[in-house]
Formats: C-alpha cells, structure tokens, sequence
C-alpha cells in the first residue's frame, strides 16, 4: 500500500505561483504515471496534469496548460506541479495519485487511479 502526502498548498494573490509535492512511500515509486486532480466546493473532482513514470511526457488539462508545470523526482519519490499566474478558478483541494490502470492517454480518468493522497488546499484570493 503506497502513501501519497502532499504539501505545499496555502493562500496567494491572483498572479501568484505555488509549487505543490507530493511525497510516496513505497519501492514502485518510479514504475507509474502520476496524476493531479482537484476538486472545488460544490464540484466534481476534476483532472488538472499527469506525468508519465519516467518524467519526460506530460499530459494537462487545457484550463491549465501554459501555466502548471508537471514534474518528478524518481530518486525522491516526489512528484511537484508548479503553479504560476493563478486565479481565483484555481481554488480548490489538490490530490495527488497514482494511476493504476489505463492508458496514459486516459490520464485524465479519475478511475485508472488506485492511489490518492490527503489532498492540500490552495486558496487563490483576487
């Protein structure tokens, strides 16, 4: 059983950046893809970017494309997203997990996730 702790959420301006991780417990860290969601008050969880287990495909959400950046750390077990130029729209709680099943091209399916973590709260005033 793998264990996902993110971090990094707080409150920030519209037009200010966070960058979230997200540190997995666990030896097969590096063997999935790792995905992004969150999910606002009164909202569905939705997809926010995924990346692929060695790092170098990223997969985004067009709300956030240009301005979130995907990234991991196999030797660290730790997967980040990089937010920049944010808007009140980002509020939301932010779940990182590890997707199970699927092709990566259904990245953006919150039902090829088997993992998930606690979720970190970002709050983006305006």
């Amino acid at each position: 059983q793998v264990q996902l702790v993110e971090s990094g959420g707080g409150l920030v301006q519209a037009g200010g950046s966070l960058r979230l991780s997200c540190a997995a417990s666990g030896r097969s860290f590096s063997t999935y893809t790792m995905g992004w969601f969150r999910q606002a008050p009164g909202k569905e969880r939705e997809f926010v970017a995924a990346i692929n287990w060695s790092g170098d495909i990223p997969y985004y959400a067009g709300s956030v494309r240009g301005r979130f950046t995907i990234s991991r750390d196999n030797a660290k077990n730790t997967v980040y997203l990089q937010m920049n130029s944010l808007t009140p729209e980002d509020t939301a709680v932010y779940y990182c997990a590890r997707k199970g099943t699927g092709y990566f091209s259904a990245s953006y399916q919150t039902k090829n996730y088997d993992q998930w973590g606690q979720g970190t709260q970002v709050t983006v005033s305006s």
